[in-house]
C-alpha cells in the first residue's frame, strides 16, 4: 500500500444529527477547575489498517475493548470487551451470520447497540436476553480524517463533543499529501506530549536520522494563548538557524499536537502526533505529516512510495528517544512527578517554554489519566525497542509485506538450493560441460544467496529497532 493523497473529512459515525445541534461542550468536561480525560475523544486505529472482517482488542484508558464493523448498521462499533455472561473476552469471538457480534464462550450475539440477541441456551420462549444485564456497553464512536475515534465518558455528551482534528486540513483540502504511522509507545501519554512539542531535541536526539547538530541556535518559544482547551505557541526564527521560517505550534488538550510550518524550499509542512493513553506507562502514538509541496517531485516521490517502507524509517526516529524517555518519567515519578516538575526539571531557557507550559497545564487543571498507579520497573532494552507487537502485527501494510518478504525468501532459498544440488549432478552425468554454464551456475547460487541475507536484514526491521542510534554511531573520516 503507497503514500497517498490525505482524504477530506469523513461524515461522522454513530453520532446522531439531533443532538449534534446542541451547544458544544468543551472536551474535559464542564468544570473549568478539572480536566475529566474520560470526557474526551480518542483516536484508536487508522481505518486502513482495520479489517470489516475481523475483530480488534485495543485498551484505552486501562479499559479492554473490542472494535468491529457492524455491517447492519455501516458503521464501525467498540463494545468493552466482556460479554456480561461470564465475562469472556468478546474478541475472541467473531462476527456471524446475522452480523452480531457472537461470544466465543457460549454464543450469546449482540447487535451494535450493545443489545443481546441470542441466547442459544436457554429454552424456546424465554426473554433472559431483554434483560439490560444481558447488554454489553457500546461506546460512541466516529471516523475523521481516516481515524477511527472513541468516546469513553458519558455517552450522552459525545455529540456534543467536538472530535480533536488538524482544523487547518479541514479548512483547504486540496493539495496535502501525507505520511502517518503509528505505534505503541512504552511511556505515557503526556511524556509523549512533553517530547514532541519540544523541537530543541531534534538537531541531537535525531541526528542523522531527521535532525542534525549542526543546524543548533537558540530557541525562543513564545506562548501566545492558552486555556483549559490547551495552547498555542509561536517560534518566530524558526528550526534550521531561521532559514526555514517562522514555526506555529498548538496544543489541543489533552493529546493532539502540530507544528506548522510553511518555507520558500519546501512549501508547507505539519507534523502531527496524537498520543492515546492505554495504561499507565503506555500509550499509542499516531504521527502524520501532511506536506504542500512548492514542486511536484517531492509529492510524486512520496506517493510512489511504499507505506510499508516509510514505517520502518519512521520506527527508526522513534527508537532515536524511546529507551531514555522510558527512563525520565520514571526519574520525574521518584523526584514527585508532574506536581513537582520546576524542582525536578532545570528550565533556565526559552526552548523549554512549551514544557513548562504542558506541565502547569497538567497541575493547573488537576489531571491524571490513572490516579493512584504508579509506572513499572524499567523494560529491558530488547522490549522497549520491540517493533513486532508494538507495530508490525498491527499495520496491514507491514503486516502485509513481511508475510510477502517471508514468501520471497522462502522461495529464492528452493531455487537457490534446487541449482546448487543440480551443479554437481549435471558435471556428473555430462561429459562435457561448458565452463559458462558452470560459472552462470555458480553465480545463481552465489547471487541467490546474497539476495536471501539481504533480505533476511530487511525482515528483521519489522522485528526490532538498532540497539544504537544513528546520533551515537562514528562520524564518518573522525579518527576513533
Amino acid at each position: 500500500m503507497s503514500n497517498t493523497v490525505l482524504q477530506s473529512e469523513e461524515k461522522p459515525l454513530n453520532v446522531t444529527s439531533a443532538t449534534q445541534a446542541l451547544q458544544e461542550l468543551p472536551a474535559g468536561g464542564r468544570d473549568p477547575e478539572r480536566f475529566d480525560l474520560q470526557e474526551v475523544w480518542y483516536p484508536v486505529h487508522y481505518i486502513e489498517d482495520l479489517d470489516k472482517t475481523q475483530l480488534t482488542r485495543f485498551t484505552l484508558l486501562e479499559r479492554d475493548l473490542v472494535l468491529w464493523w457492524d455491517q447492519n448498521a455501516q458503521t464501525w462499533r467498540a463494545f468493552v470487551d466482556q460479554c456480561p455472561h461470564r465475562l469472556a473476552p468478546l474478541s475472541e469471538g467473531r462476527i456471524n451470520e446475522s452480523g452480531w457480534l457472537e461470544c466465543p464462550y457460549h454464543g450469546w450475539a449482540f447487535s451494535g447497540t450493545g443489545k443481546c440477541e441470542v441466547i442459544p441456551q436457554q429454552r424456546e420462549g424465554g426473554k433472559a436476553e431483554v434483560s439490560q444485564r444481558a447488554c454489553v456497553n457500546s461506546l460512541p464512536t466516529t471516523v475523521r480524517q481516516g481515524l477511527l475515534f472513541v468516546y469513553p465518558g458519558n455517552p450522552e455528551n459525545a455529540a456534543q463533543t467536538k472530535v480533536p482534528v488538524v482544523d487547518v486540513l479541514e479548512e483547504n483540502t486540496e493539495g496535502w499529501v501525507c505520511l502517518n504511522t503509528f505505534r505503541d509507545i512504552p511511556y505515557d501519554a503526556l511524556t509523549l506530549m512533553e517530547n514532541v512539542l519540544d523541537s530543541s531535541h531534534i538537531p541531537y536526539t535525531h541526528h542523522r536520522t531527521v535532525g542534525n547538530r549542526a543546524t543548533v541556535s537558540a530557541v525562543d518559544l513564545e506562548v501566545v494563548e492558552s486555556g483549559k482547551w490547551g495552547f498555542k505557541g509561536i517560534w518566530e526564527e524558526g528550526p534550521r538557524k531561521g532559514t526555514l521560517g517562522k514555526q506555529d505550534t498548538i496544543f489541543i488538550a489533552p493529546g493532539l499536537m502540530w507544528h506548522d510550518l510553511t518555507s520558500k524550499q519546501f512549501g508547507r509542512t505539519l507534523t502531527v502526533v496524537y498520543a492515546t493513553p492505554i495504561r499507565k506507562g503506555e500509550c499509542r502514538l499516531f504521527a502524520r505529516f501532511p506536506f504542500k509541496f512548492s514542486a511536484k517531485l517531492p509529492g510524486l516521490f512520496i506517493k510512489l512510495t511504499p507505506r510499508w517502507y516509510s514505517h520502518l524509517n519512521q520506527n527508526g526516529v522513534l527508537e532515536d528517544d524511546q529507551i531514555f524517555l522510558h527512563y525520565q518519567e520514571r526519574y520525574l515519578e521518584q523526584l514527585g512527578g508532574s506536581a513537582n516538575f520546576n524542582k525536578a526539571f532545570y528550565l533556565p531557557t526559552k526552548a523549554d517554554a512549551y514544557v513548562f507550559q504542558l506541565r502547569s497545564w497538567v497541575n493547573q487543571y488537576k489531571v491524571d489519566a490513572f490516579p493512584g498507579k504508579t509506572l513499572s520497573p524499567p523494560l529491558p532494552k530488547e522490549a522497549l525497542l520491540d517493533r513486532y507487537h508494538s507495530h508490525t502485527e498491527k499495520c496491514a501494510s507491514c503486516r502485509t509485506a513481511l508475510r510477502n518478504l517471508q514468501r520471497l525468501r522462502l522461495g529464492l532459498a528452493v531455487v537457490t538450493a534446487v541449482i546448487w544440488a543440480l551443479l554437481p549432478l549435471l558435471v556428473a552425468v555430462q561429459s562435457q560441460v561448458s565452463v559458462l554454464t558452470v560459472a552462470i551456475g555458480s553465480l545463481g547460487v552465489l547471487l541467490g544467496g546474497g539476495i536471501w541475507l539481504a533480505l533476511g536484514k530487511l525482515e528483521r526491521r519489522f522485528y526490532q529497532g538498532k540497539e544504537t542510534p544513528p546520533r551515537n554511531l562514528p562520524e564518518k573520516g573522525r579518527k576513533k
